[in-house]
């Protein structure tokens, strides 16, 4: 059996140092806040003693064919994300985590999964990058493909230690560290009804209310009325869940199903399809409200049933901002992928899913919506009304673009290029990495975008999409700067406004002229299933 020392704490701060792989394979469900199964994770190691740095979690492709491919970008990324953050690790462990389908033959996952451990290995190798350990992890054991005596590694594998008894559990538990259960009880908080009765009342509830709630959302005139109706039902859905005694979080699901029938769920999940409704509700985000907001946004996911289920992006998302805003990391991830396999070009999703990644600070971002929504109660106080500015005319930059542009709302201080709008109308102006394997928890959107990993020290999981199945990887960042955050006046009508992606055009590429109408087809008679973004322009790419 290989022995190591690895730390998991920074040089100058506390340490908790673990021996040996049965330590190791203990203390991955605490570094990645959940028990990843059906996953790959590897960890960067720095230093003589071994310091965990950045994190990558990647579901495991289930074609044979694509692991080689798979290795080599998971390598790369993990070792490149690294030296941006912390330098280039000394070492890299992999772990293989995926249970039998029959609970009882974990040395046939095992072997099974040998050759793309062996590629995994490979790749580090190629980079100059040790594995010094290597494990599968399967039906409660645990073995290692670097040690070859059957003396300390037998073939049947060694149990893992009981839950709770080990130096990791002792210190996750001081420290008030709590794993989350496994990633596809993560999940299924949060996936559409599957029960045949269920989802049919309710895929009836949405086809009732969706042609005349879409017709008036796209109505400028009936959008604002409309706006109101969903945030006051929303309003009155959540004082409903508060006032429910408290249940642990299955029987708590449950009961927030029943609160909520199904013609309240199918207005407010399709009113939250408009971007302007949207945004006013992320502003519960803190205190009571966050936390009855974030139930009445799980239970409207579970809601967005059949050909709706593009539509659970934005309570998906919501759902994820709210877990950010009050510090579950874990959980802001899994909602935030789900929102991008719900829609892979779904905008809000995207930059909160790549800020989330990499470390930054949500408090501005919540600062600046208690200032929108202050500013909102004053002017309906003043009885003027006014479109509220906030994130949606926003850009996120890179450090290399600060000082390129006036008009920037946000920056991200982090090494690249690549700059994102957050009012982005077109698919490949904001570019994130998502996850989407059928096992993820964070993860790759369906596009064809390489992974980039981020390293450091304790932030959970970046995806990137690798390989031809669309599976996705996950890296943990360490907390960067804060997010900064200004606003930005409107363009002028007719104008392009910066990094927006778009231009007010006539129907042959002219501006049109002031008083005359525009020609396309009309709200009437389309089908709501194939309007990706209900707003004033009517466009396809959602925010």
């Amino acid at each position: 059996m290989n022995k190591h020392q690895e730390s998991t704490g920074p040089a100058d701060g506390q340490q908790i140092t673990l021996r040996g792989p049965a330590e190791l394979a203990d203390a991955l469900p605490y570094l990645m806040g959940f028990h990843p199964d059906d996953s790959v994770v590897m960890v960067a190691l720095h230093g003589d003693r071994g310091r965990f740095g950045g994190r990558l979690r990647l579901g495991i492709p289930r074609a044979p064919g694509e692991w080689g491919a798979v290795a080599a970008q998971l390598a790369e990324s993990l070792i490149a994300g690294s030296e941006r953050r912390e330098g280039r690790p000394d070492a890299i462990l992999i772990f293989l985590c995926q249970d039998s389908p029959d609970g009882a033959s974990g040395r046939v996952t095992m072997e099974r999964l040998r050759p793309f451990a062996q590629s995994l290995r490979t790749a580090c190798g190629a980079l100059d990058v040790p594995v010094p350990e290597a494990l599968c992890i399967s039906d409660g054991h645990y073995w290692s493909y670097c040690c070859p005596d059957v003396r300390c590694c037998p073939p049947e594998g060694k149990p893992l230690a009981m839950p709770g008894t080990t130096v990791m559990a002792a210190a996750a538990a001081y420290a008030g560290i709590q794993v989350r259960g496994t990633l596809r009880d993560m999940e299924a908080r949060l996936t559409p009804w599957q029960a045949p009765d269920t989802a049919a009342a309710q895929l009836r509830a949405l086809d009732r209310a969706a042609p005349s709630l879409v017709a008036r959302i796209l109505n400028d005139r009936a959008k604002d009325r409309v706006a109101e109706e969903t945030l006051t039902l929303a309003r009155t859905l959540m004082g409903r869940l508060g006032g429910m005694p408290p249940a642990p979080e299955v029987v708590s699901d449950v009961g927030d199903d029943q609160a909520v029938d199904d013609e309240e769920a199918a207005a407010v999940i399709l009113g939250l399809q408009d971007r302007e409704t949207r945004d006013k509700a992320a502003a519960w985000m803190e205190g009571p409200d966050g936390h009855h907001a974030l139930r009445l946004w799980r239970t409207l996911a579970r809601r967005c049933v059949g050909p709706y289920g593009e539509h659970a992006a934005a309570p998906l998302t919501l759902a994820g901002w709210v877990s950010w805003s009050t510090g579950d990391e874990p959980g802001a991830r899994v909602a935030l992928t789900m929102a991008l396999r719900a829609d892979p070009h779904y905008t809000f999703a995207q930059l909160l899913h790549r800020a989330c990644n990499e470390g930054l600070d949500p408090e501005t971002l919540r600062r600046c919506l208690r200032g929108e929504a202050r500013a909102a109660e004053a002017v309906e106080e003043a009885g003027v009304a006014v479109e509220a500015e906030w994130p949606g005319e926003a850009e996120i930059l890179t450090p290399s673009d600060e000082g390129e542009a006036a008009g920037v709302s946000a920056g991200v201080e982090r090494p690249g290029t690549v700059r994102a709008s957050v009012g982005a109308q077109e698919p490949g102006e904001a570019e994130v990495l998502t996850e989407s394997h059928e096992g993820e928890t964070v993860g790759a959107s369906p596009r064809s975008e390489r992974p980039e990993k981020e390293a450091g020290a304790e932030r959970p999981e970046e995806a990137g999409n690798v390989g031809a199945a669309g599976a996705a990887a996950e890296t943990v960042t360490a907390r960067g700067p804060a997010l900064r955050v200004r606003r930005v006046r409107p363009a002028v009508s007719g104008t392009r406004r910066r990094g927006s992606g778009r231009r007010t055009t006539g129907t042959e590429g002219r501006p049109p002229v002031p008083g005359t109408a525009r020609t396309g087809p009309t709200a009437a008679g389309r089908r709501a299933s194939d309007i990706r973004r209900y707003d004033r322009r009517g466009t396809g790419t959602r925010r």
